[in-house]
């Protein structure tokens, strides 16, 4: 790509905004599945962004974003094991696509956010590694019909959370607990199946750029010894390295392969062609969704316990992580820091530090998530979201000192546009900037921080042409 522009602008999920999920023949996805079968809050309607896409779009224009991050659902585009395309899949991401280029938005298209199809899951999933090459015949039907629309593109979102999420913490569909081989080999396909739909992006000469979007919580400890500096790098290689320094290098993480081995986990799955495709085909560029940091320390004893909050205020429970001969969350130190309703520390310099040590990797960085979630009223006469506007503008001064000191950082996406469904947190877990009311037909309130953002980009965006 010749001329990089800067990118701002915001981000969804398909299963999170949506909503029409048995709409225009789209398959069941493991979501879907899940929460109809425990009877949990889902997004069988979300924020309707399926009927709504085009005022949505119009909102992120008139906001002053230039750029839309949003995911295709794989349940919507391909019917079934064998492979088959539903046209009206099809049509409604081609809709959408045309109707931001109407607006001036640049897509910006995730491939997997998530929402499986239900006829994968019932054939194991990510631990199956038939789902690796079902993914790469799925990304070939999106590159084919929207090439030339379509400049950025990422395989995965958050390869971390969708496989911690399922098989360490339980908390998300298959709800496995503390099966660490399982994790080890879901990672290990998911980094193929990336690797798989980047080569044949390349074949296919498709235009534009192909990386992948990472969750990164950026590590530290408040000493300096050589047992918390190891606890450092465990946790680095356990929250970030294996899927950054996997996409952007080649290559899995050589301390982290040796202890797994020496821990006596079974590596015989991963195989030297795979090693290859993985070696060979690397990302164009990395996506860095940030939110919150992690102070460590070293591991204490016990038995390895990963915990989540989707309660928010409610929760009672104790959240300390504990990775059993690997690190454990420095819980005193985090309780004294500032955090949001769900317990996440916020730390600004943190995303500044995470550009920083990505930028070994000598590729362009985005970030391509950050945002608050919280409790709001919308009821009200004016939504006034002080809080939100106070994280994103020291979010983003932290980016523009990145960009000032040199380092490769090419764009900025709000989690999100609107509120949207937060899986298993529902829908009072708001993001948006858009407010929308979801007992009301969905519609659309602009809150304080949409405007805010709005003169935040037009204040910013002369000095980054120069």
């Amino acid at each position: 790509m010749s001329e990089r522009k800067f990118l701002w602008g915001s981000a969804t999920a398909s299963y999170q905004c949506e909503g029409a999920w048995n709409v225009d023949e789209k398959a069941e996805s493991m979501w879907d599945k899940y929460l109809h079968e425990n009877n949990l809050e889902n997004g069988d309607v979300a924020s309707d962004h399926y009927h709504h896409y085009k005022e949505d779009i119009r909102l992120m224009a008139e906001g002053g974003q230039n750029a839309y991050r949003f995911s295709i659902s794989w349940p919507r585009v391909i019917k079934n094991k064998e492979g088959d395309i539903n046209p009206k899949g099809i049509a409604f991401y081609s809709d959408l696509i045309d109707e931001c280029l109407k607006n001036g938005i640049e897509p910006y298209v995730t491939c997997y956010h998530w929402d499986l199809p239900q006829y994968w899951q019932d054939e194991g999933g990510w631990l199956n590694k038939d789902v690796a090459y079902a993914f790469k015949h799925y990304c070939e039907v999106l590159f084919k019909a929207f090439n030339g629309r379509v400049r950025y593109w990422s395989t995965f979102n958050e390869p971390k959370w969708f496989i911690f999420s399922g098989y360490m913490s339980g908390n998300y569909p298959p709800c496995h607990v503390n099966q660490v081989q399982e994790v080890i080999e879901c990672c290990y396909h998911v980094m193929l199946a990336n690797a798989l739909a980047i080569q044949s992006f390349k074949e296919m000469k498709i235009e534009g750029e192909i990386g992948m979007v990472a969750s990164y919580q950026t590590i530290y400890a408040d000493k300096d010894d050589e047992a918390y500096q190891q606890a450092i790098r465990n946790a680095d290689n356990y929250c970030n390295n294996w899927q950054v320094e996997t996409a952007c290098v080649g290559a899995f993480p050589s301390d982290m392969v040796e202890k797994l081995k020496k821990q006596g986990y079974d590596l015989s799955f991963a195989k030297a062609e795979d090693l290859k495709v993985i070696h060979d085909h690397t990302v164009d560029f990395i996506g860095l969704n940030y939110y919150s940091p992690q102070y460590v320390m070293p591991y204490q004893g016990g038995e390895t316990v990963v915990k989540v909050n989707n309660q928010g205020k409610n929760y009672k429970g104790n959240l300390h992580t504990v990775v059993k001969d690997w690190f454990e969350i420095n819980d005193e130190l985090m309780k004294q820091l500032p955090h949001n309703p769900w317990g996440m520390v916020i730390y600004p310099q943190g995303l500044y530090d995470a550009i920083k040590r990505c930028s070994k990797y000598h590729v362009p960085m985005y970030i391509t998530e950050n945002g608050l979630g919280m409790y709001e009223d919308i009821h009200q006469n004016g939504i006034h979201d002080t809080e939100r506007i106070d994280y994103i503008r020291e979010h983003v001064r932290c980016l523009l000192k990145a960009k000032e000191d040199g380092y490769d950082i090419n764009g900025y996406f709000v989690w999100s546009p609107f509120d949207l469904y937060s899986w298993k947190n529902g829908c009072e877990k708001r993001y948006g900037l858009v407010a929308v009311d979801f007992e009301n037909d969905c519609k659309r309130i602009p809150k304080d921080s949409y405007y805010w953002y709005r003169d935040e980009i037009k204040n910013n965006w002369e000095d980054l042409k120069k």
